[in-house]
């Protein structure tokens, strides 16, 4: 006997992400719209980051008591999800705009870092596979776009787009934990290389670290006119052309 497929049903958040099913109608009249309540979530986590994203702390900044937030969205795991959304937006036409796929994937990783730049705390919520909601699935589609004019397969643009995608955030990532050592030491971020440069030539032999060892002793770490993140995107790129031209 074969049997069908049981169809995934919609957990609210997806629904609410989609537009497809209004917030819940128990209880009074509500005073804001579900917008109205993820802006004030985005400008909670803008300037305090993802740990002040409460539902007391949303509901307080809209002169709402916790209780009535649940009325807009059922749960913090909801709210989060729709925060996250929000934040993340719509890719920009620049990469539709770009010149080929190689172009397009440039495109496309400097976007998704620019995102990161303005919204930090995205950083820090989990990636539990692909996002299922709109603006996250646009960025995934104008990947793929970028890509279609390749004799890539289906399976391997996906695999290329997430690569690009997952090199931006760790750009981000990287970023922004140096960004936070450039405040609390106020320096400059080359100052900060300097001394971090300095500090492990202390800690390292060339007996035990050989090539650590030669590549300080080179500058390689402290060349303010070699971007790593650059270079690297460069590689994964040049990969994938030598995968197309074979």
């Amino acid at each position: 006997m074969v049997h069908d497929e049981a169809k995934p049903e919609w957990s609210r958040g997806i629904a609410l992400a989609w537009g497809v099913a209004p917030p819940a109608q128990r209880g009074p009249k509500r005073e804001f719209t579900l917008d109205q309540v993820i802006d004030a979530a985005l400008a909670i986590a803008d300037a305090d980051d993802i740990d002040a994203v409460t539902m007391p702390s949303v509901a307080a900044s809209l002169g709402l008591t916790a209780m009535s937030l649940y009325r807009y969205v059922g749960s913090k795991e909801i709210l989060l999800l729709l925060l996250q959304e929000r934040g993340m937006g719509t890719p920009p036409s620049s990469i539709a705009d770009a010149d080929g796929w190689r172009a397009g994937l440039e495109a496309h990783a400097a976007a998704a870092a620019e995102v990161y730049r303005l919204h930090p705390w995205m950083l820090d919520i989990t990636i539990r596979g692909i996002a299922t909601t709109p603006n996250n699935l646009a960025w995934l589609e104008a990947g793929l776009a970028a890509l279609e004019s390749t004799s890539l397969t289906r399976k391997e643009r996906v695999a290329v787009v997430l690569q690009v995608s997952g090199h931006a955030r760790f750009r981000a990532l990287v970023e922004r934990g140096y960004g936070e050592r450039v405040t609390e030491a106020e320096a400059a971020l080359s100052a900060v290389v300097r001394d971090e440069a300095e500090l492990i030539r202390g800690l390292i032999t060339d007996e035990r670290f050989p090539e650590l060892h030669a590549t300080l002793a080179t500058g390689a770490l402290v060349d303010e006119d070699f971007d790593n993140f650059d270079f690297g995107l460069a590689r994964i790129l040049d990969g994938v052309a030598q995968y197309l031209a074979r």
